[in-house]
């Protein structure tokens, strides 16, 4: 099977269109700081959560994969509308691309965070990639970058990628695709 050009994955103006949104989205950034300091109660909480016994993280020093859990919304969060990440994927949601598949992450740890840290995250949008045909279905790579900062030192960073995606009908139309 020959690889197939964007034209013939997905109508032209789609691209288009998310082309577009990518260029847009990708001159903002969002930042916001955590809503409460690295804290020693957070910590313990998350090594029983992870059955992860470590005498240094009780002694005022967070796991380094602890960095995203200062900056998550929380139940009753609500994202900010200029978050790029979001943005772009309700661009593909609304395009028809209604899948989505975490795929992978790469993480950079700088330093450990200390009890008392006010954490800072910063969320940009890093790249968008396709159209790509999968056995799941046609879709794009959209991969985010975010930094965590205290102060002005940047702590830890992520690459964050997902594919969002048509799905396809089913097994049978899969496999009649790939044949």
């Amino acid at each position: 099977m020959s690889a197939e050009t964007a034209e013939e994955l997905v109508p032209a103006a789609t691209h288009e269109a998310i082309m577009a949104a990518v260029e847009r989205l990708s001159t903002l950034t969002t930042a916001r700081d955590a809503r409460d300091l690295v804290n020693q109660p957070t910590i313990n909480d998350w090594l029983e959560a992870m059955e992860f016994d470590n005498p240094r993280f009780k002694a005022g020093e967070a796991p380094p994969t602890m960095a995203q859990v200062w900056t998550m919304y929380g139940l009753g969060g609500k994202r900010p509308d200029d978050d790029p990440l979001h943005a772009m994927m309700n661009v593909l949601t609304d395009l028809g691309f209604t899948g989505v598949l975490g795929t992978n992450s790469e993480q950079t740890y700088e330093r450990y965070l200390r009890v008392g840290e006010q954490v800072r995250v910063e969320l940009a949008l890093d790249s968008v990639v396709g159209p790509k045909s999968t056995a799941m279905g046609v879709g794009y790579f959209v991969t985010s970058k975010s930094t965590w900062f205290v102060g002005d030192e940047p702590v830890a960073t992520m690459l964050f990628r997902v594919f969002k995606f048509i799905p396809r009908k089913n097994a049978a139309q899969a496999k009649a695709d790939t044949a």
